[in-house]
């Protein structure tokens, strides 16, 4: 099923509807926000310069410190009585980044999710449990929203409580399960030692986001919950979820178009790389009123795709989302993502889906240690088994890293699980 319309225009229909909507957003943000005009004059370029989209490239990125300077509301294009809600990020340090929607940023968010969830196959005949924390963070009320749209019934848990959201999970007939991938897992952990027989449940789907994970974690959730389980993207700065999603082909996430701009960069240069080559991603809004962002880097690595889908969709494709370029780590010259980490660990029997990825010095360098449960179902009670699990992980993380991690088996249950983003990277390096 597809939810609009403009889902399926062709290149140079959507192209020509992104240039009318960008023509009109420039003069917006010259008007009404001192740092897009200031940022505007320093390369000398007029709202009414913009000719065609690859015009764009000649305006100055917006990164997150640029938001973050301007706290709370000083990127904000309409004053506060025309807003009707704000949210922010979920920033662990210093100020937040505050975003603002007026009520028609707020129908077009919930009309973008409305898109999303139905992508993943969420109809009106779905019970969907949100198990997002509800506040600031955009997840848990833009899924919400969304999902109510399509007239689903949700049952807004929020997180936590783990062993009462399976009880009503079981007896609420959920169909569908919002939360993050690690959430999930863990979930299905409490659900097996709650003795739950799946069989009774009615789980069908679950969309999972807010971040980073891998095919190979996606297949242990579809494993674990028998049930199809698709990926969606979204950040705060921009609308919350709904930037894009993915439909049952799980082919790469449609990206809606219509309502946003999209480049990928190289993020040394900052020049836009071809299609089919990764980079970082940039975004543009192009129909947000009270929180418009131009050119914004997200520091999230990327690959986008033109080429047609088999749901029929026409709009553009993101791979999931590899790293991001803040969080990538160099281990002596060498590049390293959580989620090369991540690929590894869950093709191995004998370790379960729960790491950390410990940051430290030796010496002058930087180093890690890859912390991991083992099974309680595999292990046989010898210690020599143990050593040979250890061995067998050092090796393939060699394989694909090139480095030669520490690795430490820990026992179950002993690396903190959370409701919301998982803390995969402890970093110890500035740590006297």
């Amino acid at each position: 099923m597809i939810w609009a319309k403009e889902e399926c225009l062709s290149r140079d229909e959507l192209e020509a509807l992104q240039l009318k909507r960008l023509q009109r957003t420039l003069p917006w943000v010259f008007e009404r926000v001192a740092f897009y005009r200031e940022a505007f004059k320093r390369v000398g370029f007029e709202p009414g310069d913009l000719k065609s989209l690859s015009d764009i490239r000649r305006l100055p990125f917006t990164s997150k410190d640029d938001l973050r300077d301007n706290y709370p509301f000083g990127m904000f294009a309409v004053p506060a009585k025309d807003m009707v809600r704000v949210h922010a990020s979920s920033g662990t340090t210093g100020k937040p980044i505050v975003v603002g929607y007026t009520r028609n940023d707020l129908d077009m968010w919930t009309e973008l999710v409305a898109r999303i969830v139905t992508m993943a196959g969420v109809t009106a005949s779905d019970v969907a449990q949100v198990s997002f924390g509800y506040g600031l963070f955009t997840g848990a009320l833009g899924l919400h929203y969304g999902l109510e749209k399509v007239g689903a019934m949700v049952v807004p848990v929020s997180s936590g409580n783990t062993e009462k959201q399976i009880m009503l999970m079981e007896d609420f007939g959920v169909t569908t399960l919002i939360s993050t991938p690690s959430y999930a897992l863990h979930m299905a952990e409490v659900a097996r030692e709650m003795g739950v027989d799946r069989s009774r449940l009615q789980l069908r789907v679950g969309l999972f986001g807010s971040e980073a994970w891998t095919d190979e974690m996606r297949q242990a959730i579809e494993a674990d919950w028998g049930i199809k389980a698709t990926d969606n993207y979204g950040l705060s700065e921009v609308m919350g979820p709904g930037v894009s999603g993915e439909c049952l082909y799980t082919c790469g996430m449609h990206l809606n178009e219509d309502h946003i701009l999209m480049e990928v960069i190289d993020p040394k240069t900052g020049e836009v790389v071809p299609e089919n080559h990764e980079g970082e991603l940039v975004i543009t809004t192009l129909t947000k009123e009270a929180f418009p962002v131009i050119r914004y880097r997200t520091k999230d690595i990327t690959t986008i795709t033109k080429e047609p889908c088999a749901c029929g969709r026409t709009t553009a494709r993101m791979k999931k989302v590899t790293g991001r370029t803040d969080d990538m780590l160099i281990i002596r010259g060498v590049n390293v993502f959580p989620s090369q980490i991540e690929s590894v660990l869950i093709e191995i029997e004998g370790v379960s889906p729960h790491y950390q990825i410990i940051v430290f010095k030796k010496g002058h360098l930087d180093d890690i240690e890859v912390r991991v449960e083992f099974d309680p179902g595999w292990f046989t009670g010898r210690y020599r088994d143990l050593e040979e699990l250890e061995q067998r992980i050092k090796h393939r993380l060699h394989s694909v890293l090139t480095i030669n991690p520490k690795v430490r088996l820990v026992e179950p249950r002993t690396i903190e699980r959370t409701a919301g983003k998982a803390k995969r990277v402890i970093d110890l390096r500035n740590q006297k």
